[in-house]
């Protein structure tokens, strides 16, 4: 009986000794860091450190959008243009107006000249002119001759008809992409109504805000880059425009710079642009 006794105990003061050996065992097993790793992966490099923090977002624009009125209230029965973004280039038709009315209007025009032309003659061979030297009056009668018998009033009306038939085929005053479409095929034009706007895509600007204390990085002189979202690995040459002379409520100002047409620049484009050399001050 004692024998069981003293195994027991022995065997208890072992398993005692053997799990205290154990958690001492996990307390000299040094921690391994991951801060390394995950500080190595999630840091950028010095070069996209430096480029992000002298870079300043903007925004490309057109420094034109040209609206295209119809001068006169037709119906349009051509339209070249039928959804945004479409190119078009200078002078090319881009709506024609129905002229059915204004070749009828002509016609009649043309009808009354004749006959006021005719009642002009009549008066001259009244006055003693024969009616083959009709040329032969002074220029006072005849311009009697000409109001009395309603010849000029009738000329100027068939001239104005005649012009309004050249406002029946509208043709893009610029080149550029199409937007803003306000009208369709078979709509009904009106004057002082645009159809629709042409963005100018070969006169862009980059605009962006400064700080104040950044404006001199920004004068006559400057050289600046530009790139996109879109390209970011191309840079474009930009000049500088324009400084708006007044500091808003933040402490910024607005600047413009000229861009050269390209391909891949676009109206609303984001840009980053940065400042290739700050131009030197006079003494």
């Amino acid at each position: 009986m004692n024998k069981h006794i003293i195994f027991l105990l022995f065997a208890m003061v072992f398993s005692l000794l053997t799990a205290c050996q154990s958690k001492s065992d996990v307390k000299s097993v040094p921690q391994q860091s991951d801060t390394t790793a995950v500080q190595s992966a999630i840091a950028p490099s010095q070069k996209e450190v430096q480029s992000y923090s002298t870079a300043i977002k903007g925004k490309i624009e057109t420094l034109h959008e040209v609206p295209v009125y119809s001068r006169i209230a037709e119906q349009i029965v051509y339209f070249a243009v039928e959804n945004p973004g479409e190119y078009v280039n200078k002078g090319q038709v881009v709506a024609r107006l129905s002229d059915v009315a204004l070749r009828n209007k002509i016609a009649h025009a043309r009808a009354r000249l004749e006959k006021a032309e005719f009642q002009y003659q009549a008066i001259l061979m009244g006055q003693g002119y024969k009616h083959d030297n009709l040329d032969a009056a002074p220029e006072d009668i005849k311009h009697m001759a000409r109001i009395s018998s309603g010849y000029n009033e009738v000329k100027a009306e068939l001239n104005v008809l005649e012009s309004e038939l050249s406002y029946c085929t509208i043709t893009a005053p610029v080149s550029g992409a199409v937007m803003n479409i306000q009208n369709m095929l078979y709509g009904a034009a009106k004057p002082g109504e645009p159809l629709f706007y042409i963005v100018d895509m070969e006169h862009l600007k980059v605009s962006f805000e400064v700080l104040e204390n950044e404006v001199p990085r920004y004068e006559n002189g400057a050289i600046l880059s530009v790139s996109t979202v879109a390209f970011p690995s191309e840079h474009y040459p930009a000049t500088i425009s324009g400084i708006t002379p007044v500091v808003d409520d933040n402490g910024m100002l607005h600047v413009e710079a000229t861009l050269k047409p390209h391909p891949h620049l676009s109206p609303g484009m984001t840009a980053f642009v940065t400042v290739e050399k700050v131009p030197t001050s006079n003494p």
